[in-house]
């Protein structure tokens, strides 16, 4: 124990004349200062303490004297007032109209001016003098309820009934106390919202109330602490039940007791409660926050009920460090016997201090995870962070962080589902933790920690990369399971096109585990208390995780060799699973960006520009830009497939379209043949729709219907864009065997994409317009010319006499003249 302080004596010099007469008046020897001083010490306290209770009875008989002089001063200001009005109206009727306009003008604004000023003057007295004696009733309450031995306010001590009947005058005293400090606050706030000015005044009161809380509070808790130790509280742990995974119950002291300890208990629990209620009014009042509703879990009187069992608990978690599931057991097992004795005595008490929003329930379990979270904090993953730094236990330190997580949000789930007791039969399979009981996590031990945050997302990316990896060996992984058949036929439902299941993406599996092992990330940080913080940690390991997959799907697709020589399709099939994985995850990003969660944080994360993106991106979709990055790819290998189509239906029809000779030499012909005769498709140009037919099956089969029903439209226009500008703009002449011909090659055409719709020669509108040509000049022209122009407004075909030899400029004119159509 450290010597008391002793004040250092003054200097000789900075003595006053009456000072030194004193001293030497009373001390002329040493015998006199050792005599004398005992008794001039007592002399001089009685004195203090004399003049103390004149100074206060002084300030009472102020207070007393000014209100009887405010109580007149009204009747006085009331006929001031009165003779005030008589005056002027006096004045309004005998002074001329100059000199009334003159006082009207200016000096009645200067009267009413001095005269507010005035008022403003009273007020502020009236003011100082009510707070003067609502301080000094405090006081003297504060005084009276803390003036005898510790353990008489709420009589701690049950044997004897005298002493609980002696506390009722404390008791009564402690909640008049209260009272004084809600109205004084009650005060303070109505000069925070119309008198902000008097701020002196301000702090002058919160310096002089502070000082009685000051005093109040620690007698308050060390009564009720008093009260705790006499009940029995906190009970045994029976932490061997734990370790050999038996579960059994605990007494509660709350539910036994009984007569005048409950109503003791009761007493200290609501004090406790009205002056943490009044601690919470007066920081909101100082920090300015007046009208903002922030709800708090925490609660005195159950943190009282927590302290005593932590330091109890913390001796059994230091010999669980390396057995952790049976420190989450025994906080369970604690905070599960306990919470109906809390909910049933505690509840009441709460409303009965009229504290709203607030949840005993919520605040006992609440305080249970603070216990363990601080340990947590303090004796494992601050161990663990600084062990990751070794290179040679960082796969220990991955292991032992990922099973901490594993149990907290195991618990977590468990601690919520006491909360929610009561409503348990509406959260059956619920994921989410929804209002304010996101609060009820271990995980906020991450919330101060964001080095701790950046670290387990590390963890988990590195975790999530390593399963993704060890699916990716297989090869199976990549298998499209479909399970609708490669059957072709009509389907105009409009249903076949709302994808939603893998199956119906024609998804690859591996798909499907990368979006679960995404998901399962984004559910482990769903009970951080904060928004920010689970926003960084899915942008760090879920949003991260996500590209490393693209970049799988984009390194696959490098690896895939289009080749002609390819008669398996195994290309087309590869690229078809890669597409399909696409549009698969980019469905689910934009069903989860959807969630009222995930929205919730997209909105934080807008209104803060943390996460900067461009400006084509939507800002409203939380997954905008791996949406948009999934759909390029997707386009990007589509038109893959379609180049890799059209590339080799070209080179198999070359000799078809180049072949001039083809239909002239039927010309010779047509005169033997009948005009009836079944043609049959050419023989240059059966390889080329035979290939075009299979790879049109394969795709139908692996491809989802969606991005199918793109593809071969596009394959249709290039068909058709090829044959119109690589035979058409030949000139060839067409005979009327060879336009038959030509047609029925075309019908061929036509009758392979019959499968995907009614009418497919829509879709070439080109061939289409040629075969009409060809048919309207069949009998009457005898060679038919036809040349293909091109513009900025699209394709012209026109028949010959001679308008493929005009210009540009003259053609539309040529066909007014002569009606064609264009």
């Amino acid at each position: 124990m450290e010597p008391p302080v002793v004040p250092a004596l003054p200097k000789y010099s900075d003595l006053s004349p009456h000072q030194f007469a004193f001293l030497e008046e009373r001390f002329r020897t040493r015998e006199d200062l050792i005599l004398r001083s005992p008794h001039l010490l007592a002399a001089l306290t009685r004195r203090c303490a004399d003049l103390d209770d004149d100074l206060r009875a002084l300030g009472r008989n102020i207070a007393r004297r000014a209100v009887s002089w405010i109580s007149r001063s009204f009747a006085a200001r009331t006929s001031l007032h009165n003779v005030t009005l008589k005056l002027e109206n006096l004045s309004l009727r005998t002074f001329p109209q100059g000199f009334r306009s003159k006082m009207l003008g200016e000096e009645l604004p200067q009267l009413a001016k001095q005269l507010k000023q005035i008022e403003d003057i009273r007020h502020y007295i009236e003011t100082v003098l009510r707070l003067e004696a609502q301080i000094g009733d405090l006081e003297d309450a504060v005084f009276c309820a803390t003036s005898r031995h510790s353990g008489a306010m709420f009589a701690a001590k049950f044997s004897n009934s005298s002493i609980a009947t002696d506390s009722e005058p404390n008791q009564e005293k402690l909640l008049q106390a209260m009272k004084f400090m809600n109205d004084i606050e009650e005060v303070l706030i109505s000069i925070v919202k119309f008198q902000p000015q008097w701020c002196n005044l301000l702090k002058c009161v919160d310096t002089r109330v502070d000082k009685i809380l000051g005093v109040l509070r620690p007698q308050v808790l060390a009564e009720h602490r008093a009260l705790l130790v006499s009940l029995g509280w906190p009970p045994k742990l029976l932490t061997s039940t734990i370790e050999s995974a038996q579960i059994s119950g605990l007494p509660n002291p709350l539910v036994l007791m009984q007569g005048n300890k409950r109503e003791c208990y009761s007493h200290s629990f609501v004090a406790l409660c009205a002056l943490q209620h009044l601690q919470k009014r007066r920081e909101e009042r100082q920090l300015n926050i007046l009208g903002r509703k922030e709800y708090s879990m925490q609660l005195w009187a159950i943190d009282e009920l927590v302290s005593p069992i932590a330091s109890r608990m913390e001796y059994h978690f230091l010999k669980w460090a390396d057995q952790p599931e049976f420190m989450f057991a025994l906080v369970y097992k604690i905070t599960r016997d306990f919470i109906a004795g809390v909910d049933d005595v505690l509840q009441p008490l709460i409303d009965k201090a009229r504290l709203v929003s607030c949840s005993a329930k919520e605040a006992w379990v609440s305080a249970m995870i603070q216990i363990l979270s601080g340990f947590l904090a303090k004796r494992i993953f601050s161990r663990l962070a600084e062990r990751y730094k070794e290179k040679h236990s960082k796969s220990e330190v991955m292991t032992s962080w990922l099973h901490l997580i594993d149990l907290i949000v195991s618990f977590d789930k468990r601690m919520q589902s006491l909360v929610n007791l009561e409503t348990c039969l509406f959260l059956v399979g619920s994921e989410s933790f929804e209002g304010l009981s996101r609060g009820i996590s271990v995980l906020m031990i991450f919330v101060d920690k964001p080095d701790w945050l950046k670290l387990w997302a590390k963890i988990e990316l590195k975790d999530a990369c390593k399963k993704l990896k060890a699916e990716l060996k297989d090869e199976r992984a990549w298998k499209i399971d479909n399970k609708t058949g490669p059957a072709l036929h009509i389907n105009t439902d409009i249903d076949q096109y709302l994808l939603s299941t893998r199956e119906e993406h024609k998804a690859p599996f591996i798909a499907e585990f990368t979006l679960k092992i995404a998901w399962q990330l984004i559910e482990r940080c769903q009970t951080m208390p904060a928004t920010f913080p689970r926003l960084q940690f899915i942008r760090s390991a879920v949003v991260k995780f996500l590209w490393y997959f693209f970049e799988v799907l984009l390194l696959r697709f490098k690896r895939t060799e289009f080749s002609p020589d390819n008669s398996d399709d195994d290309a087309l099939v590869r690229l078809c699973g890669l597409i399909n994985a696409a549009r698969f995850v980019e469905s689910k990003l934009q069903e989860w960006s959807d969630d009222v969660d995930i929205l919730e944080m997209r909105i934080a994360e807008n209104d803060s520009n943390l996460h900067n993106k461009e400006e084509s991106i939507d800002s409203s979709c939380f997954f905008g830009e791996e949406i948009a990055n999934l759909s390029e790819l997707e386009t990007n290998w589509l038109m893959e497939i379609i180049s890799f189509i059209l590339r080799e239906f070209e080179n198999l029809s070359w000799e078809y379209v180049q072949n001039k000779e083809h239909f002239e030499q039927q010309q010779e012909q047509a005169t033997l043949a009948p005009a009836t005769m079944d043609l049959v498709v050419s023989s240059d140009f059966v390889e080329a729709l035979d290939i075009l037919r299979s790879q049109l099956h394969v795709l139908k089969t692996n491809l989802n219907p969606k991005d199918f029903l793109d593809l071969w439209r596009s394959v249709a226009e290039g068909l058709d864009h090829f044959i119109s500008c690589t035979t058409l703009t030949n000139e060839f002449q067409f005979s009327e065997s060879g336009v038959s011909q030509f047609e029925t090659d075309m019908q061929a055409l036509f009758f392979i994409f019959q499968p995907f719709c009614a009418r497919p020669q829509a879709f070439f509108p080109c061939i289409k317009e040629t075969l009409k040509l060809l048919q309207m000049n069949k009998e009457g022209i005898k060679h038919l010319q036809v040349v293909l122009f091109t513009g900025k407004n699209g394709i012209k075909c026109l028949h010959s006499c001679g308008i493929s030899h005009l210009p540009f400029d003259q053609v539309d004119t040529f066909l007014r003249n002569r009606k064609f159509e264009t």
